[in-house]
C-alpha cells in the first residue's frame, strides 16, 4: 500500500490539534487529536511512500512505535487515506494509459471523495471502462448524456436512433453543427468516440444487446418519457436490464424511474397507477398520441442540459455501484424555476413485472392532477 491523503479534500487547521477534511458538510470530515509531530508525518502520506519507509520515517521524526500503522488504519477507517497503486489490475492497466488517465483525474477525485476503501476510487474508474451502456435517442438530451458518459471513462457507449440531424438537435456538448444532414446515431457515435478518453475496448464479435450494464431510454419526444409506452421496454423488463427514462416535455424535464427488474417498478406500473388515479389518462394518451406529428418538440436548451447532466450522473452512480436516488423515482424539474422535487413510482400490484406489491392504505405521492384554471 502506498497511502496517500485524498487530495480532492482539502485540509485546514480548525486549531492547534484538529484537522479539517473537506469543505463541503456531505463529505467534510474532522480528525483530533493531532499532536505536532503527528501533524507534520501527514505530509508525507503523498502515495510516493510504502508502509516500510513511512515507518523509517516515523522513526526519525521519533513517533513511538507502530504509530504510523495505527494512524494509517485510523485515517483508512475514516475514508481519508486512498492507495497511490491500489485497485487491481484493470487499475494498474489503466494506470499506464497515461493520456487517458490525465483526462479522467478530475473523476478518479470525484470517485475518492465517496469511496472509503484505499484503491477503491480507482477500482470503480477501472471498471467503467468494462462497463456497456446503450442510449436510446440522439437529441438534445440522449446525444448530450452518450458523450458525457463516454468522458466519464465507459469503455463502450452505442446510441440508437433514426433520421438524420437536424439543425434544433444540436446541442453542446452533443451532436454539433457540421453534423446537419448525417444520420443521427452516426453523428452520436462519432461524438461519442470524440469525447472518449481514449480508444474504447473492443466489443466482442456477435455480442449485439447481449450485457448491456444500462439503457438509457431519451427519445426527442418528451411523451415517451413523461409517459412511457410500457411495450417499448418490454424486452428489457424480460431480460433484466436496467433502464433509465430522460427527457424533456414541454417545460418541463424528467429524468427516472430508473427500472431495475423486479426490484423497482417499470413503465408498466406508473401506467397502471395513472389509470387508476385519474380515469380520464388513457384517453388523455390516446389523444396525445395519436394527435398531428410535432416536427419541433419543446426543448429549452438549458433545461435539456441540465437533464443530460443529471441523467449522466445517475447512470455513473448505477454503474459504479451506488443505489441513486433516481431507482424507482422521477426526478422533475420545469423552467423557469428549476427546482428539482421527486415523485416516487411504486410497483403496481397487477404488473407482471414482479417488482412487489404495496401495502394496503399506502398511497403513491405520484403525478399530481392538472389544476382546474376554468373552474369558478
Amino acid at each position: 500500500m502506498y497511502p496517500i491523503l485524498k487530495p480532492a479534500l482539502r485540509r485546514g487547521w480548525r486549531d492547534l490539534n484538529t484537522i479539517q477534511f473537506g469543505v463541503a458538510p456531505a463529505h467534510a470530515l474532522v480528525l483530533g487529536p493531532v499532536d505536532t509531530a503527528t501533524g507534520s508525518f501527514l505530509q508525507l502520506l503523498d502515495g510516493t511512500r510504502g508502509l516500510p519507509l513511512l515507518r523509517e520515517e516515523g522513526k526519525r521524526m521519533g513517533l513511538p512505535d507502530d504509530h504510523v500503522d495505527t494512524l494509517v488504519r485510523r485515517l483508512s477507517r475514516a475514508g481519508l487515506v486512498d492507495d497511490a497503486r491500489g485497485g487491481g489490475e484493470a487499475a494498474e492497466a489503466l494506470r499506464e494509459r497515461t493520456a487517458a488517465m490525465d483526462r479522467l483525474r478530475p473523476d478518479l477525485a470525484g470517485l475518492s471523495v465517496v469511496t472509503r476503501e484505499p484503491g477503491d476510487g480507482m477500482r470503480r474508474l477501472a471498471a467503467r471502462r468494462a462497463g456497456r451502456v446503450q442510449v436510446r435517442g440522439a437529441g438534445r438530451v440522449g446525444a448530450v448524456v452518450a458523450s458525457v458518459l463516454s468522458g466519464a471513462g465507459v469503455g463502450q457507449v452505442d446510441v440508437m436512433e433514426g433520421g438524420v440531424v437536424e439543425p434544433w438537435d444540436v446541442a453542446p456538448g452533443g451532436l454539433p453543427a457540421e453534423a446537419v444532414g448525417d444520420r443521427r446515431d452516426t453523428a452520436a457515435r462519432r461524438a461519442v468516440r470524440q469525447w472518449a478518453p481514449d480508444r474504447p475496448p473492443r466489443r466482442a464479435r456477435g455480442e449485439g444487446e447481449a450485457g448491456l450494464s444500462l439503457v438509457i431510454l431519451a427519445p426527442r419526444d418528451g411523451l415517451d418519457v413523461h409517459a412511457p409506452d410500457p411495450r417499448a421496454a418490454e424486452a428489457l423488463v424480460t431480460s433484466g436490464t436496467p433502464h433509465l427514462y430522460a427527457g424533456v416535455i414541454e417545460g418541463t424535464g424528467v429524468v427516472g424511474p430508473l427500472v431495475l427488474p423486479g426490484t423497482t417498478a417499470c413503465a408498466n406500473c406508473l401506467a397502471l397507477g395513472r389509470a387508476e388515479r385519474d380515469p380520464t389518462w388513457p384517453r388523455m394518451l390516446a389523444q396525445w398520441r395519436s394527435g398531428r406529428a410535432r416536427p419541433v418538440h419543446a426543448c429549452d436548451l438549458a433545461l435539456s442540459t441540465t437533464v443530460a447532466g443529471l441523467a449522466a450522473a445517475h447512470a455513473l452512480a448505477f454503474l459504479d455501484g451506488a443505489a441513486p436516488a433516481s431507482a424507482g423515482v422521477r426526478w422533475e424539474a420545469s423552467v423557469p424555476g428549476f427546482d428539482w422535487h421527486a415523485r416516487p413510482v411504486p410497483p403496481h400490484l397487477t404488473c407482471p413485472c414482479g417488482a412487489g406489491v404495496m401495502d394496503k392504505g399506502e398511497h403513491p405521492t405520484g403525478d399530481e392532477e392538472p389544476h382546474d384554471t376554468m373552474a369558478g
